[in-house]
C-alpha cells in the first residue's frame, strides 16, 4: 500500500520500521518539527525523523496540517492510507478524508479506557491489571473511532511506564501490517468503542509528582512505577529531591512517611511500600543497597 507516516517519539520508530519491513511504499513520513536541546540549544531531530532519514524517506515537519498548501501536498501523495502513532498534532478532516482507506492510529490503551495523551502513564497510576494496543479508525473526535485490530496484555507488579512503552511499542508494530493487509481486503470489521468506561490519559503534568504517602501503599506503588522513568515520583529528605524510579508494595503499619526499617520501607496511608530504585540529581539511578551506601536515610525518619 501507499502510506504516509505520521509520528514522532520513540514510540513510533517500531511501527515505521513494521511498515517498510513488510514493504509498503511509505511516499512521505510526517512527524514534529526539530527542537532545541541540550546545554547549547542545538536543533535536534525527533526520533522517527532520525529514522526515517536512515531508510531514504521523505521527511515532512510542518507546523500545522491546517496551511491549505500542506493539505494539498498531502492531497497529492495520492494515498492508500496514513498511518498515525503518537504524532502529536491534530489532524483535520480535511486531511483524515483524504487517503482512500482514511487513517488509522496506533493507540496504547484498551479504547475507550484512556483516550488522549498519556494512556501508558494512566494507566499505572490508576492500578489497572491489564492494558494492550488498539488499531483505530480515525474521525474527528479524541479517539473515539471504532476499533480495527486489538491485542491486550496483562500489567504486572514489576511493569513501569518504561518497560510497559517498549512493549506496547511493539505490540503495535507488530499489529500494523495485518491489519494493513486485511483493511485492504475489505476483512476488518470496525468495532464502536463501548459508550461506558472512557476516561482521558491527561498529560503528565510534573507538579503532580510528588509522592502522597497518605495513600494507600497500592496507590503509592502505582504512582512511582507510573511516573517511571519520567519525570520521576520523588520525596523530600531534608531538602533533598529524590526520585523513586521502582518500588514494590510490602507489609507494615505506621505514621505516613515514616522509614520502618533500614532497607528504606516507608508507611502510606494503608500498608507500605519498599523502594527499590532511586536517584539523586546528578545522579545514575540506584538499587536501594547502594543508595544507601552513599546516602544516608536512617530507620524513624519521616520522608515528605
Amino acid at each position: 500500500m501507499k502510506l504516509a507516516f505520521m509520528g514522532s517519539p520513540g514510540f513510533s520508530v517500531p511501527s515505521l520500521m513494521a511498515l517498510v519491513s513488510a514493504g509498503h511504499q511509505v511516499a512521505a513520513v510526517y512527524c514534529q518539527p526539530a527542537k532545541p536541546a541540550g546545554r547549547g540549544k542545538a536543533l535536534r531531530p525527533c526520533p522517527v525523523e532520525v529514522a526515517a532519514r536512515e531508510l531514504g524517506l521523505e521527511v515532512r515537519t510542518p507546523k500545522t496540517l491546517k496551511d491549505p498548501e500542506v493539505q494539498q501536498a498531502f492531497a497529492d501523495l495520492d494515498l492508500d492510507a496514513a498511518v498515525v502513532v503518537a504524532y502529536g498534532k491534530i489532524l483535520p478532516k480535511t486531511i483524515l478524508d483524504m487517503p482512500k482507506y482514511g487513517c488509522l492510529n496506533v493507540h496504547a490503551s484498551l479504547l475507550p479506557r484512556w483516550r488522549g495523551a498519556a494512556p501508558i502513564h494512566r494507566a499505572l497510576m490508576a492500578g489497572d491489571t491489564q492494558t494492550g494496543v488498539q488499531i483505530m479508525q480515525m474521525e474527528e473526535g479524541l479517539d473515539t473511532g471504532p476499533i480495527l485490530l486489538s491485542e491486550a496484555i496483562d500489567i504486572t507488579p514489576q511493569d513501569t511506564t518504561g518497560s510497559l512503552h517498549d512493549t506496547l511499542a511493539h505490540l503495535g508494530a507488530k499489529l500494523l501490517p495485518p491489519a494493513l493487509s486485511a483493511l485492504e481486503r475489505g476483512s476488518l470489521v470496525p468495532t464502536p468503542q463501548a459508550e461506558e468506561g472512557v476516561t482521558y490519559a491527561n498529560k503528565i503534568d510534573k507538579a503532580e509528582a510528588q509522592i502522597d504517602w497518605s495513600q494507600p501503599a497500592q496507590q503509592v506503588d502505582g504512582h512511582i512505577r507510573g511516573l517511571s522513568p519520567f519525570p520521576g515520583a520523588w520525596f523530600d529528605h531534608k531538602g533533598t529531591r529524590i526520585k523513586v524510579l521502582m518500588s514494590e508494595v510490602t507489609t507494615g503499619a505506621g505514621a505516613p512517611g515514616t522509614v520502618l526499617d533500614d532497607g528504606l520501607t516507608i508507611a502510606c496511608g494503608d500498608g507500605a511500600v519498599r523502594l527499590r530504585t532511586l536517584q539523586r540529581a546528578g545522579k545514575a539511578p540506584q538499587d536501594a543497597e547502594t543508595f544507601l551506601r552513599g546516602y544516608g536515610i536512617a530507620k524513624g525518619e519521616t520522608l515528605v
